[in-house]
């Protein structure tokens, strides 16, 4: 029996297809036009001839009937039908399957998100990508993390960083959700050799972590409390929210907020101070 999300995924499917379809004309995508058409846009056979499938399975997918379909088939349907990358992503989760991961290129930081990091002013504001490598930060972060000009990735300075370490009670309580969170994070993309190579490095540096990767646990982040010393203000206590980028979907914004109850707004302001006066 099937389910009535499974009828209504198919039914959206069948629309989407005959849409899509609808709105191309053969000469958009190289096909001779003799005589005259009946209807607009491709007929059925036309895009089955295209993507390289038969016609009679096209037009099964079409007609939303149960039928099993492939990365493959799927792909050639999307380049058929000229799907743009969002459209063809919508084409796998209508289809039951999971959309390929978009490309990662090395895209820059946009001047949109560099206003949205420093209008977070008095605290801590990072960008990182899929791989928690820090893609940017407003001064606040510098001065809190210690950040620099090097590279630097969230899970590694988790796990390296003096500042992080100087709070063992809390950094113990915390790390193996942290750790957790990247695997989950990792397995949707189980064949990028970069998250290899983040958890082949700070394994190196660190049986601690290299520990708790080896349990296998998976969960989702958390809201734990992130808290450092910095050497100057003291204990910093943050309630930190990650932020999806909704043009870049890789990217993620965390925005790190005083704790109620702790001391860290006065020190933030302190640490201000310092910083600004601080020669140049």
């Amino acid at each position: 029996m099937v389910s009535e999300s499974t009828q209504r995924r198919r039914e959206q499917l069948r629309d989407f297809l005959r849409i899509r379809r609808a709105r191309l004309a053969p000469q958009d995508v190289g096909i001779p036009v003799v005589g005259r058409r009946r209807t607009p846009g491709l007929r059925r056979e036309e895009v089955a001839l295209l993507a390289g499938v038969g016609v009679s399975w096209y037009t099964s997918l079409e007609q939303g009937r149960n039928i099993t379909v492939s990365t493959e088939v799927l792909d050639g349907i999307a380049g058929a039908l000229l799907l743009s990358e969002p459209e063809r992503a919508h084409l796998y989760l209508l289809a039951g399957l999971n959309p390929p991961s978009p490309d990662v290129g090395a895209t820059e930081v946009t001047s949109e998100v560099r206003q949205l990091l420093d209008a977070w002013e008095q605290r801590p504001a990072v960008l990182r990508d899929r791989y928690w490598n820090v893609l940017a930060f407003n001064d606040t972060a510098r001065a809190v993390f210690g950040f620099d000009n090097t590279a630097h990735n969230c899970l590694i300075t988790f796990f390296t960083n003096p500042r992080y370490r100087a709070m063992p009670d809390v950094w113990a309580s915390a790390c193996a959700a942290v750790v957790a969170a990247y695997r989950a994070d990792a397995a949707h993309f189980p064949c990028d050799s970069e998250f290899r190579r983040v958890v082949d490095d700070l394994s190196a540096v660190s049986p601690e972590f290299a520990e708790l990767w080896g349990r296998h646990e998976v969960g989702v982040p958390i809201q734990a409390v992130n808290a450092l010393r910095h050497p100057e203000a003291g204990a910093l206590y943050f309630d930190a929210t990650t932020l999806t980028v909704a043009d870049h979907p890789d990217w993620s914004l965390v925005l790190y907020n005083p704790r109620p109850g702790t001391e860290t707004v006065g020190r933030l302001e302190r640490l201000q101070h310092l910083r600004l006066a601080a020669p140049a």
